[in-house]
């Protein structure tokens, strides 16, 4: 079985900022991580990216919040966009952003 495109899609909410969201079912987990998921989520204002999840092979799931990056624990698909939705909102709060 070949990686199957679930959801690839990109939202605009001005003319500076903008989301992306590309997820995959894999036939068996990306290297670091233990779920059959492949994803990149990204946020992005005035052409930077400010926030972004993503199972990159070798680093597993993890997130960038500005110019920090952790370990992201992956509970499911509903609960990572949720994630990804609270961050967005934080970023917007701390910064200003729209």
């Amino acid at each position: 079985m070949n990686a199957i495109e679930l959801l690839r899609t990109r939202i605009v909410f001005s003319e500076n900022a903008f989301t992306e969201l590309v997820l995959w079912r894999v036939p068996e987990p990306v290297r670091g991580s233990t779920h059959d998921f492949k994803y990149r989520l990204a946020y992005v204002v005035n052409q930077v990216c400010v926030v972004r999840y993503d199972n990159e092979a070798g680093k597993g799931d993890h997130r960038h919040f500005g110019q920090t990056e952790q370990s992201y624990t992956f509970q499911g698909v509903e609960k990572l966009i949720a994630d990804f939705q609270r961050d967005i909102a934080r970023w917007n709060y701390e910064n200003r952003n729209p």
